[in-house]
């Protein structure tokens, strides 16, 4: 459930992203917070998880904590334009956190984030391909990554125990 150290934290935070608004990015931007990433498709049946993961982060937020939101229709359970997906997660669930361009996150054409991400083995230790929508990835500021599985709701009493511990007292 755990891999990686300082140095392959330094390499995700490399890495370039795009938010959904077109923007350039990385996840340097959001150094020093505990950062839970999640590849999420708005028609899927696990879509409800945006309720629990936006009750997170109005609930951490102010601690240094952060959901960041992958839309990818890698498992054909996705919206055809970051519009819509924009829209979706707003009008639908509310969403606050911030969101980024649709990503492939299995395969050759895998996004290099997810490429580095699945590296990281889940509870079981089995690395390799993300499973379905939902994934999710906790990375906490002193560069560790933790990996759970789509089943495994935001709001699991290992996902808040792991933030919890890498966040500053409230």
């Amino acid at each position: 459930m755990t891999s990686n150290d300082a140095s392959s934290a330094a390499n995700l935070d490399s890495i370039p992203l795009t938010t959904i608004t077109g923007a350039e990015t990385s996840l340097a931007e959001y150094d020093g917070k505990v950062k839970l990433i999640v590849n999420v498709a708005s028609r899927c049946g696990l879509a409800p998880q945006y309720e629990k993961l936006e009750a997170m982060q109005k609930l951490y937020a102010d601690r240094g904590f952060t959901v960041l939101g992958f839309p990818s229709n890698q498992f054909l359970q996705e919206l055809s334009t970051e519009e819509a997906i924009a829209e979706y997660c707003s009008t639908t669930w509310g969403i606050s956190f911030p969101m980024f361009e649709k990503v492939k996150v299995n395969g050759r054409d895998a996004h290099p984030l997810y490429s580095e991400l699945k590296k990281t083995p889940d509870a079981n230790g089995k690395a390799g391909r993300v499973k379905w929508n939902f994934e999710k990835f906790v990375i906490t500021p002193d560069g560790q990554v933790h990996r759970f599985r789509p089943t495994t709701e935001p709001d699991d009493p290992a996902i808040i125990d792991l933030i919890e511990k890498a966040l500053p007292a409230a």
